[in-house]
């Protein structure tokens, strides 16, 4: 493992643009880390991995038509740490890389000290999360208190959302629920309410983003 020169570092450089691995490995050798191989498909990390050990491995996650994120499980197994080094940026795709075993994120906006210090931690046994990472992580937390609020849906609450998502209009539902259209507008307040949704504009485009 490393010291904190980097001495001694093994790390295999996994995107599929060569230059970017060309750029990385001048990077990281300034730091004395080694980088011990390049690969640019899942495969041919996999092959390169069998006769070349590494300490940790940083990987992008677009990969051609692959996706790094089938490379976390692989890796582990032969003992190496992941670091994910991504253009993505969005919390659902950072959540998954942690979830599949990644020891740490960093997106391909940060600044080079950023990523440097990602390669510290994760040598050292670290988990790691880069500034922009960082917030969209927290921007997705701030908002799921909203999505709490679906459980307070009823089942017939929740089956009016998914019909609104589907185009439905009121008395499409009202004849769908044999009920009456101002039952129907009842159960649009109350959803409203429990959604803390301003008005039926609102309302469908919730209800378009998470019921269809």
């Amino acid at each position: 493992m490393a010291d904190e020169t980097g001495n001694g570092t093994r790390v295999f450089l996994i995107d599929d643009h060569p230059a970017v691995r060309q750029g990385l490995a001048l990077l990281l050798g300034q730091k004395d880390y080694a980088v011990c191989g390049e690969a640019g498909s899942r495969a041919e990390a996999l092959e390169m991995l069998d006769g070349s050990p590494a300490d940790m491995a940083l990987v992008d996650l677009s990969l051609g038509e692959e996706s790094g994120l089938d490379l976390v499980g692989d890796l582990h197994a032969r003992g190496v740490a992941v670091l994910i080094y991504s253009m993505h940026e969005d919390a659902e795709t950072i959540e998954r890389a942690f979830t599949a075993g990644a020891d740490g994120y960093v997106t391909k906006r940060e600044v080079s000290d950023v990523l440097l210090e990602a390669v510290g931690d994760v040598l050292a046994g670290r988990r790691h999360v880069s500034p922009n990472a960082a917030q969209s992580l927290a921007n997705r937390v701030l908002a799921t208190p909203a999505c709490h609020r679906e459980g307070l849906l009823s089942e017939r609450e929740r089956q009016i959302m998914t019909m609104i998502g589907l185009g439905d209009t009121s008395t499409d539902i009202a004849t769908s629920l044999a009920i009456s259209v101002r039952t129907v507008e009842t159960y649009y307040a109350r959803i409203m309410e429990k959604l803390d949704l301003d008005g039926m504009k609102a309302l469908r485009r919730h209800a378009i983003q998470h019921y269809q």
